[in-house]
């Protein structure tokens, strides 16, 4: 699991950029994580930074950053921040919710 101070680059140059919060190495931390790495994948074709931040090691990040529920994700740019609480199983719900691009538009906007 990587710390707030080694965050994880995909693909490209970072435009999203998201902080995810979990607790342990547990089936619904790694449901979220692989979630939220498939739904930036359909959809962040420009690229995004994922930092995963284990609240039972890092504690203090929790306090700091006010999550009072796992798993939970920020979306830290670009503006406005967004967070989501759960495992983010619902992708189209999750999309909305952090203000992410439909993949129709992606695709759109390249043949355009």
């Amino acid at each position: 699991m990587r710390s707030a101070d080694d965050p994880q680059p995909c693909r490209g140059p970072a435009t999203y950029s998201f902080t995810l919060f979990v607790a342990g190495a547990t089936e619904r931390s790694d449901a979220a994580r692989s979630n939220l790495r498939g739904l930036c994948d359909a959809r962040l074709a420009d690229g995004y930074e994922l930092t995963v931040i284990d609240v039972v090691q890092q504690p203090e990040l929790a306090d700091r950053y006010r999550i009072l529920a796992t798993p939970t994700v920020i979306k830290l740019s670009p503006l406005p921040q967004r967070r989501v609480i759960g495992d983010l199983s619902d992708q189209g719900r999750a999309a909305l919710a952090l203000g992410l691009p439909d993949p129709d538009e992606r695709s759109r906007t390249r043949q355009g």
